[in-house]
């Protein structure tokens, strides 16, 4: 168990070599871990306000962070040091690295009169981050929702989002609207990418999770469930997924952890069936993601603890029997 946020996490991530946990919560210090033996490597240090997502680069030098603090920041992974910090009007709700590295990212409310927008900087482009003006601009209009959720789609072609309203949309980095679809009937809470980025799954308010195809934006697979599904993850070794979800967190007083609201919950990514139930959590799970491996995964809960659990090798062969 994992404790260095006094506040709910949003989000925790693994680089790719899946040795570091990125950790933010709403607090305004997001953490870095080593996986291994669950040890802070340290913090990094300089927002004022909760810290809504979190992402490293493929070859773990660089840290992106956004904030309610109404600021984007782009740090030194190995020092913790500020190297950039993006002003913008409203809350940072997404943001995320491109496959590169060179192309960033992210998304603000839609608060105060300000529309949601994405905006795209180039990391090589100093003047790009000390002025602050962007690569492109994209602006979210009426009738399309709020973005919620949003990663880069594969070769750094198009962004993918997610939105308040249920629907998926693809942009490329112009701005231009490519294709969407609305399958989803409540917030888009989480998109996470399989590993070589052929598919997707989305985790939503409306009690379900489902497969996309990448591309066409297909539905492939739905995973139901009989509460909100805050985030989802593939199993980059098995043809599995993992669930977490809970109540609203102002229900949370009234529920007993018994009740198994709180646990991970584990689908074949084919039969669509639940197969298994990880307990531990005494809270919602915000945020879950698999160790690049697929030997363990990680949550992170309302109750702001990350927790990293190993499979044992029941589970590592384990194959349906049809």
């Amino acid at each position: 168990m994992l404790h260095g946020h006094e506040r709910s996490i949003t989000q925790i991530k693994y680089n790719r070599e899946g040795d570091l946990i990125f950790s933010c919560a709403k607090d305004p210090q997001p953490n870095v871990w080593y996986s291994l033996n669950g040890e802070r490597l340290g913090t990094f240090v300089g927002h004022n306000g909760a810290v809504w997502c979190i992402d490293c680069s493929w070859d773990t030098t660089k840290v992106l962070t956004g904030a309610a603090d109404n600021k984007c920041k782009l740090w030194d992974c190995e020092t913790g040091k500020q190297l950039s910090s993006l002003e913008t009007k409203t809350a940072v709700r997404t943001c995320g690295f491109s496959y590169s590295g060179n192309l960033i990212m992210y998304s603000t409310d839609k608060t105060m009169g300000f529309p949601c927008e994405i905006h795209i900087f180039d990391v090589r482009d100093g003047s790009q981050l000390q002025t602050g003006n962007p690569m492109s601009r994209v602006p979210i209009e009426a009738p399309m929702s709020k973005i919620t959720s949003a990663i880069w789609g594969p070769n750094e072609e198009y962004i993918l989002t997610g939105h308040e309203a249920g629907d998926l949309n693809q942009f490329d980095l112009k701005g231009n609207w490519i294709k969407g679809c609305k399958d989803h009937g409540g917030q888009i809470n989480d998109i996470q990418a399989y590993k070589d980025y052929s598919m997707f799954i989305t985790a939503s308010s409306d009690t379900s999770a489902r497969l996309f195809d990448m591309e066409t934006f297909e539905p492939l697979k739905m995973f139901k469930t009989e509460r909100p599904v805050n985030s989802a993850a593939i199993s980059p070794l098995h043809e599995h997924v993992v669930l977490g979800g809970g109540q609203d967190a102002r229900d949370v007083t009234t529920t007993s952890t018994r009740i198994g609201k709180f646990d991970a919950r584990f689908y074949h990514l084919v039969f669509e069936e639940e197969f298994g139930r990880v307990k531990g959590h005494f809270g919602p799970i915000n945020s879950i993601a698999f160790h690049p491996d697929g030997l363990s995964y990680s949550s992170g809960g309302e109750d702001g603890y990350v927790r990293v659990h190993y499979f044992d090798q029941n589970y590592l062969d384990f194959t349906f029997d049809y």
